[in-house]
């Protein structure tokens, strides 16, 4: 989720591979953030409309990108505020 209550989704996930029967997600695809609350110009400075991941896993990757864990540090853009992970999966654990 956005800071101000847009949901993120995946752009690309991974189909290839998966955790508890849904693909997962890496970090290099950017996130489509729908239902941002953040006003327009001139009261705010926009709703957010992608996300980006600049934290990753270090150690697990699938299809040879970074996985997104439960950890992981994104931003949206244009605001820049954070990208928070609300939902994950608990079966699986990496690095």
């Amino acid at each position: 989720m956005c800071a101000h209550g847009g949901q993120a989704k995946p752009t690309m996930p991974v189909p290839r591979v998966r955790a508890m029967g849904l693909p997962v997600t890496v970090q290099p695809p950017p996130y489509v953030i729908a239902g941002c609350l953040n006003p327009p110009p001139p009261g705010g400075v926009g709703p957010c409309i992608t996300g980006v991941w600049v934290l990753a896993a270090l150690r697990v990757r699938a299809m040879g990108m970074p996985v997104l864990l439960q950890d992981s540090q994104g931003i949206c853009m244009p605001p820049g505020t954070p990208l928070t992970v609300v939902l994950t999966q608990m079966r699986v654990k990496g690095m």
